[in-house]
Parts: structure tokens; sequence; C-alpha cells
């Protein structure tokens, strides 16, 4: 008989343990609350990559750390030509406005120096306080193009 009992024990948590690691159950959700990782994860995904295809440079902007809840904002940025070289420094042709109008420009530029035919880095602003319901990257007299605008709604 204890050994019946014994082996219905070792079974009942074998199966609560395998439900628990394989299916994700084991996560706690409380009254519809994200733990701070699934948290993470949503606002790393809602914001989408902005791409200007404007010869002869191709500009693709993501924003990585981005929103109301971020005190510093990072774009990821890659600048693609096929015809000449990316001679320019991204620290003085990018900028934000905010829907105040309200300018600010990087902070940093995270990635490899002037020329080639591609370069990817990132580039940092300090977050406007409170959050602007939007905001513009723009990006000024790269590849003869006067100016790129990437907007992206924050609230």
């Amino acid at each position: 008989m204890k050994y019946l009992l014994s082996m219905g024990i070792l079974l009942a948590a074998v199966f609560l343990t395998y439900f628990m690691v394989f299916t994700g159950k084991g996560e706690s959700v409380k009254n519809g609350e994200q733990s701070e990782e699934q948290k993470s994860e949503v606002e790393q995904k809602q914001w989408e990559t902005k791409i200007s295809e404007v010869p002869p440079v191709t500009i693709e902007i993501t924003p990585v750390e981005f929103g109301p809840a971020a005190s510093q904002w990072k774009f990821n940025v890659i600048f693609t030509t096929h015809s000449g070289s990316l001679d320019f420094d991204p620290m003085q042709a990018a900028f934000i406005v905010d829907d105040s109008g309200s300018v600010s420009r990087p902070i940093a530029w995270q990635g490899p120096g002037s020329g080639g035919h591609h370069r990817e880095g990132a580039l940092l602003f300090n977050a406007p306080n409170p959050a602007p319901a939007y905001v513009e990257l723009k990006i000024k007299d790269v590849g003869g193009v006067p100016e790129r605008l990437f907007k992206w709604d924050i609230r």
C-alpha cells in the first residue's frame, strides 16, 4: 500500500513538472499581469523598422530602446550604398523632433567611422520627458537627399 501511494505521488510530481516545464505554464501570471521579461519583449517588438530607399543611399532605422519607459532612446541604423562612399557623420546628420517641435541631437554614435558602402551602428538620444505622442527622426543631407523623415507614434 505504501508502495502504491509513493508511486502515485511520484507520478503526480513528474506529470506536474513536465506540464510546467514543457508548456510554459510554470510562469506565474496573476490577474492578467505580465512578467518584466514579457513586458520587455512586447515593448521591443512593437517598434517597426522604417526604411528610406531613395538612391543612392538606403537607410533603415529600428528603435531598440524606445518609448515612455526608456531614459535613453537607441535606434539601430543601417546605411547602404552601391555608388560612392558613406562619408558623413551620423551625429551631425541626425536629430529628433517631438510633437511639440522640440529638437534633440544625438548624444552618441555607436558604430564605424565614415567611408565604405555599408555602415551599421546605433544612434543614442536622451529621451524627452514627458514622453511625446510621437517622434520624428530626421536625417539631413545624406546621399544628396535634403531630408529623410522616420516617424513613430509613442502613445
